[in-house]
């Protein structure tokens, strides 16, 4: 979780970045003078769009260097008096990277962070915010005892449009990245962290144990009805068992996982394959043993449906063992059924 209460904000500077098709770029000569009240409103903002608990680190193919926002953020690290220099530099790539005429013209606000609270520890971060929207706001104005209305435009405390934070640590891995939740969930993704930020997930235990829990979930209801003769009630109550199994441990082991969950020893070799060949086409690893991540459990928890749709009648979900639950056919009305068994009823 990042924290703000302890932050301070050290240094800001905006510039307008619009469309590059369009000419859009004017650059700030002065740093923002900040004021204990502009510091406080600004935290909010800076804070309030950093939700979820997936990070990420900036990625280069070669020398981290290449990467532009890698480059200026380790600069002013180093040299904090370079700020408002590459904060220039990173404002001119970023419009660079705005050819399509989708991207919206708009504000880039560059912060330098000091003790920001990250997982229990304080960092220093550099930030990058594109503000692109506005809202209405009306304003009640008091003279001679009578009350005006004015309505002005303002940007909303609360909703930030594109965002990330950069923690000065796991240097050599790229920094530790925090996106805005905004952005991770928005069209224009591939334009902020793909582009912009050429980042990454982080390789930590939220991702190792994303993607074991998708691997599953994609063995299950793909390759395991092509290889072997399974149910739909076989595949629900795998995932169910899948579901469980991450909620009530602490730490993933494959030999362990593989054979509570999986039938037979035939099924467990054919999700090592599966598993294997995953890696293999995604260039990724997933970890044998790992911690984890209560955060990526509950929200990849939500794409596990062990529920059996019969037409459109019915919905049998299974929690548990399908011995209580029996498949046949009816020869007499040429249909399929299921019975179910069952102690109490609520």
């Amino acid at each position: 979780m990042i924290f703000g209460d302890s932050a301070r904000l050290k240094k800001c500077v905006i510039h307008k970045v619009g469309n590059k098709l369009e000419d859009e770029m004017i650059v700030s000569q002065n740093l923002l003078e900040l004021t204990e009240e502009m510091e406080a409103v600004l935290l909010q903002y800076i804070f309030s769009g950093f939700k979820a608990k997936e990070y990420y680190n900036l990625h280069s193919d070669d020398d981290m260097r290449d990467n532009a926002v890698y480059a200026s953020v380790e600069t002013i690290f180093d040299n904090p008096d370079s700020f408002y220099e590459q904060s220039v530099e990173v404002a001119k790539y970023l419009y660079s990277q705005s050819e399509s005429p989708k991207i919206k013209s708009g504000k880039l606000m560059v912060v330098h962070l000091e003790n920001v609270l990250v997982d229990g520890q304080l960092h220093e971060a550099v930030g990058f915010f594109k503000i692109e929207s506005s809202v209405q706001y009306m304003k009640l104005l008091l003279d001679n005892d009578n009350y005006g209305v004015s309505v002005d435009e303002g940007i909303a405390l609360d909703k930030m449009d594109k965002g990330c934070l950069i923690f000065n640590a796991e240097r050599e891995k790229g920094f530790w990245v925090a996106v805005s939740e905004s952005i991770r969930k928005s069209a224009d993704a591939t334009y902020w962290i793909d582009m912009f930020l050429q980042a990454r997930q982080r390789e930590d235990e939220y991702f190792q144990t994303q993607n074991i829990m998708t691997l599953c979930k994609n063995f299950v209801t793909e390759q395991l009805p092509e290889e072997f003769n399974v149910t739909k009630a076989d595949q629900a109550s795998i995932l169910s068992k899948s579901v469980q199994f991450f909620k009530e441990n602490d730490t993933f082991d494959m030999e362990t996982f593989a054979n509570e969950i999986m039938p037979d020893s035939d099924v467990v070799e054919s999700f090592k394959n599966y598993k294997d060949n995953f890696e293999q086409e995604t260039e990724m690893t997933i970890e044998d043993n790992f911690e984890i991540s209560e955060n990526a459990v509950k929200k990849q928890s939500k794409n596990f449906k062990s529920v059996i749709k019969l037409d459109k009648n019915f919905h049998v979900y299974v929690h548990g063992d399908t011995k209580f639950l029996e498949k046949g056919f009816d020869d007499e009305v040429n249909m399929n059924y299921y019975r179910l068994y069952f102690r109490d009823e609520e």
